[in-house]
């Protein structure tokens, strides 16, 4: 029996027992993971495609460890421009064995929905006075210009970061690189969750600090030993 199945972005023919390289996972090592993502089955004897993944299918499978691959040498030249660069690229991987296909039964987990605060009576009995006093202070209070946005940096800049990230960023209020420093790794990948793909926003805030201080020959020397954000 085997499956076709989507896994960190990639689509894999898999059996039991098989080892897979797959992108970098952030589960830990040891622990197990659910692909749902199945396009295609085959028990030896039916073959079910998916429309496009088959409902109640599911590939579990161990992560084993994580490592990465071998080095890839990325050179970029322009001709009669004196333009030279060298760059070297290793892929973060996390090697998973697969333990079982479930052809039936695994149900995709439903996102939890915030349940919305039921408005109390003090609130209410406490907007009243409220609302009287201010109109008062704000006629004898001069109205005071809203100061102007601060003109967001260039987020790509910073190794690790493409454009649809840089834009979720900015939409959630971090769009200058001392916005970025001042905000945690674990903050940073809340925020791009939804963003496709694997991300390792360790060193970041460390980078986007550089780039705020204008320190860009000491950062660039840094991001040539980067590897997606990650060293």
């Amino acid at each position: 029996m085997y499956a076709i199945v989507e896994m960190a972005g990639q689509q894999f023919k898999v059996a039991k027992d098989q080892k897979v390289y797959v992108h970098r996972l952030q589960t830990e090592e040891g622990k197990k993971v659910v692909f749902d993502n199945v396009l295609l089955l085959d028990d030896g004897k039916n073959v079910t495609i998916g429309a496009p993944a088959i409902d109640g299918a599911a590939v579990e499978a161990k992560v084993v460890k994580h490592l990465r691959g071998d080095k890839v040498i990325v050179f970029k030249k322009k001709r009669r421009k004196g333009y030279k660069k060298k760059n070297g690229h290793r892929q973060s991987l996390t090697e998973i064995v697969i333990e079982s296909i479930v052809a039936k039964g695994a149900k995709k987990a439903a996102p939890a929905k915030a349940e919305k605060p039921k408005p109390t009576a003090k609130p209410k009995a406490e907007a009243k006075p409220k609302a009287e006093a201010k109109p008062k202070a704000e006629k004898a209070v001069p109205v005071k210009k809203a100061p102007a946005k601060t003109k967001a940096d260039d987020l790509k800049k910073i190794e690790g970061i493409g454009p649809k990230i840089a834009q979720t960023l900015v939409a959630a209020g971090v769009a200058t690189f001392a916005d970025l420093a001042k905000t945690k790794p674990e903050k940073i990948s809340e925020i791009i969750a939804e963003v496709r793909g694997n991300h390792v926003t360790d060193t970041w805030p460390e980078q986007a600090k550089l780039a705020a201080e204008g320190k860009w020959d000491e950062l660039k020397k840094w991001q040539d030993e980067l590897d997606g954000g990650k060293a």
